[in-house]
Formats: C-alpha cells, structure tokens, sequence
C-alpha cells in the first residue's frame, strides 16, 4: 500500500504520522531523533513510503543524509512552505504538524530543498566560525568605546594596531576601570588572532580550488566571496540559467500583481545573508575601489547617476552574481577589463 509520512523532527524525539493516498491517517508515533530509530520506525508501520517529508530546521542536514543512506526516500520542505500549510491548524502539536507534514507530502504541493554537499558544509563552517569571530570582534570594540565615554575618553576612528595603541593609551588609570577595558581588549586580541587563522585557512582552501581561483579573476571578488558563493550554490546545474542565481540569492525585487495593481518592492532578501552581503562589498569594492576599469564598472557607474548608488550596487551584485555562475559553469574566467 501506497503511503506517506511526515516527519516532525525536535531535539530529543521524532513525531512520525502515516497516511495513506486519500489522506487517512495509518499510524502515528514517535521515536528518538535518531536515524537508525527512525529508519526502524519507518520500516515497521510505512514500508510502501512513496515519499517522506521534514522541514528544514538545525537537524535536517544530517538527518536527511542518513536516512538516505538507509535508502529513504526522504525530502525537506522549507519551513515557511510547512508554516504557510499549517497555518490553519487550531491546535499546534508535534503530533499535528507531523500529520500536517504528511498531508503537504501527500499532495506534492512543494519544492524540495537542495540538502548541500557534506564537503560545502565543511567549508561552511569555518566560514560560519569566521563570521562569528567578525561579529564578536566589532561588538567588543564598540563595547570598548562606549565604556570609554563615560569616562570622557572619545577615540578616533581606527582598527586593529591602531585602535589597540588607542585604548592603551588614552585608557583613564583608575584600576578598576583599566582591568574591565584590558578584559574585553584582550578578548578582542584573541578573536582578531582566531579570525586572522581562520582567513588563512580559507585563502589556501580558494587557492586550491579552480573554480574559486576562477572567480576570484572578477574584480572586487576575493577568497571569501568566492568560497561563500560556492557553498551556497553548490551544484552549478540545479539552475537552467545563470540568471535565476540572483533571485535564489533575493537580489531580486519583490513584485505584488492583482488586477490592475502591478508593484515592484524591494528586494526580497530570501536565500544565503552570507553570500548576499559579500556579493554587496564585492559591488562596492568594484564601483569605489578597483584599479582596472571594466565594462561591468562602467555600466554600474552609468547606473549610480541614473537610479542611485545603493540600488546600483544591488544591480552590480546581482550581476556579479550571475557572472560566477557563468564562470563556473563555462569554464572560463573574467575578461571584461578594458
């Protein structure tokens, strides 16, 4: 018998439920969010399985690869795509989001999400770690500053030895003061040295690659850019065309049509934040920056007069977008300088 199942997958235990091709419920369960656990379960009450469904979520990378593995026909569904479905639901339960899941499998009325490559997802999180170290650096100089203030000690603009010697400098000697700045200065060191390792590693793994020895031909694109695009896309040949790369990345406008109404928004943001961000610097680097002139700087330059500078960098980063697409799937390299 045909069936189709439902997974609704927390930390600790799966909720499995069961239907059949007019939507009956066969059985329901749990089981410990485990593959082997789960694979049991499934074998023992859905062994004609057509297809199985769990949204995205923290634990769905691994467990969609196991359970393939295992040789279950497991998809993931976006999780906004199973919110949407579930919407209607008077009552939330783990129980009826599986039976939700189920019915959403059951009518194929979905888009299953490409699961990345486990060598992508090695990349990814070093570059998720890096990132991090980013982000923790730029909050304690901020928290530096401010503490600073209150003691009437307002720093110059300046990073890395430059803002050290600053803080060093201008730190007001009272001692209870300088060990709670020598604190998040020295904390602030420590995660400049772990990013500084961490871009190293990445520059060796892009000099490794061709594709990204390839991309980074492109003006205002570096190791980073071409790693995180790489990792985002990660096979080239699930898009027909290159220009469908910008909107999976929502470098594309928003558009809301009824009628006679027909309105263009901004842009949708959905996809990689990572890779939609360092396509935006590698924009601005291009448009600010570059030393060699290109017909693609020149045509961002026309636009900034036309539409603005920001939303000409939106259009060059999307651009950029589609051209490592093409790099990587061509073979070729950058040759638009002038």
């Amino acid at each position: 018998m045909s069936t189709y199942v439902g997974l609704d997958v927390s930390q600790k235990e799966t909720e499995i439920c069961v239907v059949d091709v007019e939507g009956r419920r066969i059985w329901r369960g749990k089981c410990r969010t485990e593959p082997n656990s789960i694979a049991v379960a499934l074998r023992e009450h859905a062994g004609g399985a057509v297809r199985i469904g769990m949204e995205t979520g923290p634990l769905s990378i691994w467990l969609w690869r196991e359970l393939r593995a295992l040789g279950l026909k497991v998809d993931c569904i976006h999780a906004r795509r199973v919110a949407a479905a579930l919407s209607l639901q008077v009552n939330k339960t783990d129980a009826n989001d599986a039976h939700g899941i189920a019915q959403v499998v059951r009518s194929g009325w979905y888009r299953a999400v490409a699961v990345k490559s486990l060598a992508s997802c090695r990349i990814r999180a070093i570059l998720t770690a890096r990132g991090q170290l980013v982000s923790i650096r730029t909050t304690l100089s901020n928290q530096i500053r401010g503490l600073l203030k209150t003691f009437g000690v307002v720093l110059a603009p300046g990073k890395g030895g430059t803002f050290d010697k600053m803080v060093l400098s201008r730190c007001p000697e009272d001692a209870l003061v300088r060990s709670a700045i020598e604190a998040l200065l020295c904390a602030w060191r420590v995660a400049g040295e772990r990013q500084r390792a961490l871009d190293a590693q990445l520059i060796r793994i892009a000099r490794a690659s061709e594709v990204c020895h390839r991309m980074t031909s492109v003006p205002g694109v570096g190791a980073i850019t071409a790693l995180t695009f790489a990792t985002t896309i990660d096979d080239p040949k699930r898009f027909g065309r290159s220009t469908d790369v910008g909107a999976y990345l929502g470098l594309t406008p928003r558009r809301y049509q009824s009628g006679e109404v027909d309105i263009a928004g901004r842009i949708s943001k959905s996809g990689d934040r990572a890779a939609r961000s360092l396509l935006f610097e590698a924009a601005n680097t291009l448009l600010t920056r570059a030393k060699k002139d290109s017909d693609l700087r020149q045509w961002g330059l026309a636009l900034m007069i036309r539409i603005g500078a920001k939303k000409a960098k939106v259009a060059v980063a999307r651009k950029l977008a589609v051209i490592l697409h093409c790099i990587w799937t061509d073979g070729t390299a950058f040759e638009g300088a002038r």
